[in-house]
């Protein structure tokens, strides 16, 4: 298709198009039904056509004249020596300036038009500047830092009679990329705590760290003097709780790409009939997910990982 072309029309559909309309004894109609055209269409292109692709090439729609309301070449002249005089000066007072000095009778939007048309004014569009995310020193120790989020199940998947909601727990150990997750029907603190006795008891050992958003089931949004329940749980096990800045998810990076790789392996293919389905089905997800080879451990799984980690002695966590 003519890039320069006013016309939704190609050159060949032209060139078809009067053929038919020449050469066939089908009606009008039928021929702008058929190359999507309409009949003062057909009837220029037929009129101009004489064989050649040039005829039906489009021209120039520029005027070859002026309009008798144009600005003149004085005005143009004296508007630049005005601009050029007071180069910070703006639009409204250019064209105040201009109906005072030389009596200037143009509309406001006939003298943006023109400085827009002339470069001035314009809108310079700045090239946005490239995120470039700083390095990020992944715990090299078992147990060092945990990430944990809260994934919404989709509601598709389920396929039961009541109304539940469901939620996803989900936290990851940063060395080995081991995960643990659980199902809970609510986004609370309650739940929160519980997932955390169950992820200690999962993985066997308690991490140094646990890192997490600022969301309400983790922390309290608005500043007050009480303590949130999970902060007072983590404080007693002596875990440190960690919370990225706020709406950044990329800070929570890990646990957020498994969550992506959860709707891919998971979600988009699960149906459940009841809560106890999804915990049954959840937990030999888990069982497989843990051991998949991956790219970002040389090829290893999660538990190989972890296997390794211990041999070689790089644990830091809490007995």
């Amino acid at each position: 298709m003519n890039s320069i072309s006013r016309f939704p029309h190609e050159i060949k559909t032209r060139i078809n198009a009067v053929n038919t309309y020449r050469n066939t004894k089908c009606s009008v109609a039928h021929i702008c039904r058929r190359y999507h055209c309409s009949k003062a269409s057909l009837m220029r292109w037929n009129k101009l056509y004489d064989g050649t692709v040039e005829s039906l090439t489009d021209k120039s729609h520029r005027p070859h004249s002026k309009h008798p309301n144009a600005h003149t070449e004085e005005e143009i002249k004296k508007i630049i020596r005005l601009i050029k005089r007071n180069p910070h000066i703006g639009l409204n007072e250019l064209y105040t300036k201009l109906r005072i000095e030389i009596a200037y009778t143009r509309y406001y939007a006939s003298l943006y038009r023109l400085l827009k048309r002339l470069g001035f004014y314009g809108v310079e569009m700045k090239p946005k500047k490239k995120y470039t995310p700083k390095p990020y020193d992944t715990p090299k120790n078992l147990g060092e830092k945990w990430q944990m989020d809260v994934k919404h199940v989709p509601r598709l998947c389920y396929v039961g009679k009541t109304d539940d909601k469901f939620y996803q727990y989900t936290v990851i150990d940063e060395a080995s990329r081991e995960r643990f997750i659980y199902a809970y029907k609510e986004q609370s603190s309650y739940s929160t705590c519980d997932f955390i006795m169950r992820a200690i008891s999962y993985f066997g050992y308690k991490p140094k760290v646990i890192q997490t958003d600022n969301g309400q089931e983790f922390t309290f949004i608005r500043e007050t003097d009480k303590s949130h329940p999970v902060d007072i749980l983590l404080t007693s096990l002596g875990i440190q709780h960690k919370l990225i800045k706020p709406r950044t998810p990329r800070h929570n990076g890990k646990v957020e790409r498994s969550h992506r790789n959860d709707q891919e392996r998971f979600y988009n293919y699960l149906k459940f009939y009841s809560f106890d389905d999804l915990l049954k089905q959840m937990k030999a997800y888990l069982y497989r997910s843990n051991r998949i080879l991956t790219s970002s451990l040389n090829w290893m799984s999660p538990i190989q990982k972890r296997e390794q980690l211990i041999k070689d002695g790089l644990t830091n966590y809490i007995i």
